[in-house]
Order: structure tokens, then sequence, then C-alpha cells
């Protein structure tokens, strides 16, 4: 029998999910990033204008670093690509990796709102000019993806924050791309269009996804094509698609295009805490529902959501007199 068969490859150890490279033969090390350097034209806060893009503190699309870089990883039309965002002597510099790596440094400056104008805005209550003065670095984002902001919005439905985080968490690891170049570890996009639409049932259930909202992000990515189309229309007209799809509302849309479009206006609406905090920052109303939310932010029409964007960043809450909402995980049942 001998040289009938070819002999077996020497097995691997795995960690991580990756096998790992023999002993003797180095790493294959990253190809060389791209690189852009931008000069924003005014203040600008990476902190700020990036926070809104973060889902929660294991969130594997973005992560940032004590050296004051963002890394994000983004699914882009070109394919999955790495990008680390950090200050530079004048401005800001992108490296980016992967597929994606020049669709994503086109984009840097979108990004870091420069297609935002924050001077239409003005505050008539002394704290949203008083926040305003205090944060001059605030843009808002524009990232040019929809998929990639209206699927955790989805799994945000109606459920807490923590429960939402931990079902992005728990999917994007186990589905979606491995992030190109050196970034962090346990860092991935998240998964292409038909790789959710295979997602077993049982997966959502033990990430704590329920039936309606996994059907939600399954109806949403069948049509995946049209939707991204959306962000080329005005933030009315993109709302307005993203609607016709069962199960995504007026909150999960606004939520939405606040990121990919970068809609000043889009305000959030059936949120369950925010009427209340613009109520008691404006007016002293703690009990605000959406109507007297929407009738405080009438002066601001244009500009809702950087109104709203200044009060929460103004830290004026009112306090919590009830308890909070019962945490549930249905992948234990």
């Amino acid at each position: 029998m001998a040289g009938r068969f070819a002999p077996r490859p020497a097995r691997t150890p795995v960690r991580g999910g990756q096998a790992a490279a023999p002993a003797g033969i180095p790493r294959r090390a990253p190809a060389p990033a791209r690189v852009r350097t931008w000069v924003p034209d005014g203040p600008l806060d990476l902190a700020l204008v990036l926070g809104p893009l973060r889902r929660g503190p294991g969130d594997p699309t973005f992560r940032a670093l004590p050296d004051g870089s963002v890394w994000r990883v983004s699914l882009t039309p070109a394919g999955p690509g790495s990008l680390r965002v950090t200050r530079w002597s004048g401005g800001i510099r992108g490296e980016a990796w992967g597929p994606g790596a020049d669709w994503l440094l086109e984009r840097l400056p979108d990004l870091l709102g420069a297609a935002d104008d924050p001077s239409p805005f003005v505050p008539r209550h002394k704290l949203l000019a008083l926040t305003r003065h205090r944060r001059p670095g605030l843009r808002l984002t524009r990232t040019g993806l929809v998929l990639e902001s209206l699927i955790p919005s989805v799994l945000e439905q109606k459920v807490t924050t923590g429960e939402a985080y931990r079902a992005w968490r728990l999917l994007v690891r186990k589905y979606g791309e491995p992030a190109p170049g050196p970034a962090p570890e346990r860092m991935a996009a998240m998964p292409a269009p038909r790789t959710w639409a295979l997602i077993p049932s049982w997966e959502w259930h033990r990430a704590g996804v329920d039936d309606k909202r996994a059907a939600t992000v399954l109806r949403a990515v069948r049509v995946a094509a049209r939707l991204e189309e959306a962000v080329g229309m005005p933030p009315a007209a993109a709302r307005a698609r993203l609607e016709l799809v069962p199960g995504i509302g007026p909150w999960t849309s606004a939520e939405t295009v606040q990121r990919s479009h970068g809609a000043a206006d889009a305000v959030t609406v059936g949120d369950l805490h925010l009427p209340g905090i613009v109520g008691w920052a404006l007016a002293g109303d703690r009990h605000a529902d959406d109507a007297v939310m929407l009738s405080l932010l009438e002066p601001y029409a244009g500009q809702r959501h950087r109104a709203t964007r200044l009060i929460l960043l103004s830290g004026r809450v009112p306090e919590r007199r009830a308890p909070r909402m019962p945490y549930g995980d249905i992948g234990r049942l």
C-alpha cells in the first residue's frame, strides 16, 4: 500500500476558531495599509462622532483603544474592510485593510461628519447653548451603509440594550467575516445578507432573539440591495422605503438613518425613555410623551436629532423612579 496514498497533513491546533501555524513557519504579515489623511474644517471629537456606531462594550465591529484610536470593521459593497482612525498632526489619519479599504477611505470625511452642517442649528434653550459650547467637536456621522445600522436597530426593538448588545455580539462573532489586517482581537465584520438568511432558528434563540425580531431581519436581508439603495435618497424617502418592510417602523427607521445618512432631523419616536428625557431637560416634565416631545422640539425643525444628541450629552436626565426593565434571556428557556 506504500506510495498509493498521499500522506495526511499534520493536524494543527485550533485557537479562537483559526488554525495555528505549524512550528517554525512564521505567520503571514498583514498587507500594508492604505492610508489617507484628512483635515477637518473645525473642531472634531472622534469619540462623540463615532460613538453612536458602537453597539455595547463588546461590539465586534467597533473598538476604541486607550491611545485614542478607533477601529471599525465594516462589510462594504467591495467586501470586508478594517479602518483605524487616529489623530494626526494637524488632522485625521485613516488606515484601512482588506477588500473594502479603498471604499472606507473614500468615505472617511463623511464618516467623520464632513457632510454635516451644524450652522442652521440655533439653540433656544440655555441648556442646549451651554452643551454645544462645551462640545464643539460634535458632528453627525454618515456611514453610507444601511444594513449595518438597520440590523442592530431591529435587535434593539422592545428589549433592554444589554439583551440587544449581547445578541449582536454573539451573532457577529459566530457568523461574521474576520477583520482584515492587524485589527484588535475578536473583531469582525457583520455577516453578509445571505449568511444572515441561513442562520438556523435555534441560533437566534440561543442569542436571545425572539421570532418576531429574527423574522424582521430575514425580511430585510431578502431585499438588502433595495435597502442599500436608500443611502442615495433623502432621509425621509429612505425611511419610507425601510418602513415598507414589515416589522420596521418609525423608531427603527429613525435609528438607522441617523447613522447611515447623518440625518439631522430624524428624531426617534416611540422610545421608552427619550420623551421623558427631552421633556425634563426642556420643560421639567418627566412624564412627557411623544407628542409633548415633538412640540418641544418644534423650534429645532430640521435639526431635531442634533438637539436630542445635545440633550443626552448634557447629562440632565430625570431620576429613576421605577424598577429597571427586567432582563430576559430566552436562550435559557
